[in-house]
């Protein structure tokens, strides 16, 4: 039997249990379970019972006037949705036993620490196959020999949990994950993204891509990053390119962290880290407002600025060209990568929201560095005009490009980077993040002046591209100061143009 420990269940618990009968056997099983173990409140409940899963799903539902839907009718599953005044979503599943019984159900399932269950009136724990001695010894142990070949999608929850939980991965474990690597392909592309997901929005996703390239499994999810291997940059890059990818993703992870609402400063003994907070971290609710904002509900937006990390560099492979003074150089990697990135987004059948915005922050990935470097070199900082053109072609993703960008440049120097480069890059993200948060109006999104309605009947122009480029032009002389009144939007396109606006 499971020692039994204080277990730290979600809130919700007590209202389901009100909603059913007594004499009704449910149990509260996986991860859920394996969580309240280990002091984590869970969002994601699974429920098993002998008999009527949907049937139950939507009784506990109109308890808790929650939504529903039925989730898998074959399997007599369904889902409730309970979303929080916050925001916050618990998912709750209530599926018949997969087997004849509880036991079996258990031992169908993919790794011990997972095969817990618990009978939410009485509180009984159930562990036939010693999940909660795992637990303890922080080991991570298939169900069964075929665990892997039943589900290879089990390989991908292999490598999240053993990140997330610090367990260790037994031997026998390991090759099984090996011998079933390649049946990862006859699994659905959306269940193979949902749990790469899963790993890039948990706590070292760098980690975990480390672990799914050692065990092949890299090669069938994300091909494209293998190429990045061995292919060798010049100063000031300490790492070839797959390691810089890897230490971009780890290093995003650090500055996220330490951007967080909740982070404390003074528990930081890394000095980039420690300037970085000091010089952003007024912006640190910002930011979460802004990583809030999903484009699909199912996924986050910190997650899909990894998936950017990861294949922010991905063109430099077929980029690379040695230039007449035999300097490496990688032409336009940031336009061709964000192609490349693009069809893998398409691939895992992300969203087109999700889509655009990895394209945007690839394809401009650069510009930051670009202002940096001129910074340190020149002493210029980027002009007016500048920073209305990184937000008009970046808008909401301008910010995600910041985080990228900053992580990007320690991952390119380490431990050499130098002080005035770090400060120049830090000046240069907050002046951009200045402008987009402290005075839109000023410098990013100026407020309108003029129509295409009133360039169309001022000048006698026919409706067309030259309108657009028009109103174009003043927005542009509005953020660098040049205009500032409608009379003045007036002349300048008239100037534009050449003529003068039609007499009233």
């Amino acid at each position: 039997m499971l020692e039994q420990n204080p277990l730290t269940l979600s809130p919700l618990l007590e209202a389901i249990r009100a909603a059913l009968p007594d004499n009704l056997a449910v149990y509260l099983v996986g991860g859920a379970v394996r969580d309240a173990l280990l002091g984590r409140t869970s969002h994601d409940l699974d429920f098993v019972l002998d008999a009527h899963g949907i049937r139950t799903a939507r009784r506990v539902a109109d308890a808790l006037q929650a939504d529903f839907f039925p989730l898998d009718p074959e399997r007599d599953t369904g889902r409730v949705i309970v979303t929080s005044p916050d925001g916050v979503r618990t998912l709750m599943d209530f599926a018949t036993f997969r087997g004849e019984d509880l036991e079996s159900d258990l031992k169908g399932r993919d790794f011990t620490v997972n095969a817990i269950a618990m009978e939410i009136h009485s509180m009984q724990v159930h562990d036939p196959l010693h999940g909660g001695m795992d637990l303890k010894d922080r080991r991570l142990r298939v169900c069964s020999p075929s665990a892997f070949r039943d589900d290879p999608v089990r390989i991908l929850r292999a490598v999240r949990l053993s990140a997330t939980f610090g367990f260790q991965i037994l031997p026998e474990t390991s090759r099984a994950m090996r011998e079933a690597v390649s049946l990862l392909g006859k699994v659905s592309i959306e269940r193979l993204r949902d749990e790469l997901f899963r790993i890039l929005e948990g706590t070292q996703p760098a980690a975990c891509i480390r672990v799914l390239d050692l065990v092949g499994a890299l090669d069938q999810l994300l091909p494209e990053l293998g190429e990045l291997k061995g292919v060798e940059q010049p100063t000031p890059h300490v790492y070839d390119v797959w390691e810089h990818t890897l230490a971009t993703v780890r290093h995003l992870q650090s500055l996220l962290a330490v951007l967080a609402p909740e982070y404390n400063p003074d528990t930081t003994s890394d000095w980039y880290l420690g300037l970085l907070s000091l010089r952003l971290g007024r912006y640190r609710q910002k930011f979460a407002e802004h990583l809030a904002t999903p484009l699909n509900i199912n996924r986050s937006l910190s997650g899909l600025l990894e998936l950017a990390g990861l294949y922010h560099d991905v063109a430099k492979p077929t980029s690379r060209k040695v230039d007449e003074n035999g300097q490496v150089r990688y032409w336009d990697h940031d336009q061709r990568g964000a192609e490349i990135a693009v069809a893998r987004a398409r691939a895992l059948n992300l969203s087109n929201g999700e889509v655009d915005r990895l394209d945007l922050i690839i394809r401009n990935h650069m510009r930051i560095l670009f202002h940096t470097n001129r910074l340190v070199r020149e002493r210029k900082q980027p002009t007016r005009r500048a920073v209305y053109r990184f937000f008009r072609d970046t808008r909401q993703a301008g910010v995600d490009i910041v985080l990228l960008s900053l992580a990007d440049l320690r991952a390119t120097y380490e431990h050499t980077l130098p002080e005035d480069t770090w400060n120049a890059g830090l000046d240069i993200c907050r002046q951009l993040l200045e402008n987009w948060w402290e005075k839109p109006e000023e410098s990013v999104n100026p407020p309108t002046l003029l129509s295409g309605k009133d360039l169309l009947s001022e000048f006698d122009l026919e409706p067309g591209p030259q309108v657009g480029r028009l109103l174009e032009a003043v927005r542009e002389a509005q953020a660098v100061g040049k205009v500032s009144t409608r009379e003045e939007a007036l002349d300048l396109a008239a100037q534009l143009l050449g003529s003068s606006p039609s007499p009233h």
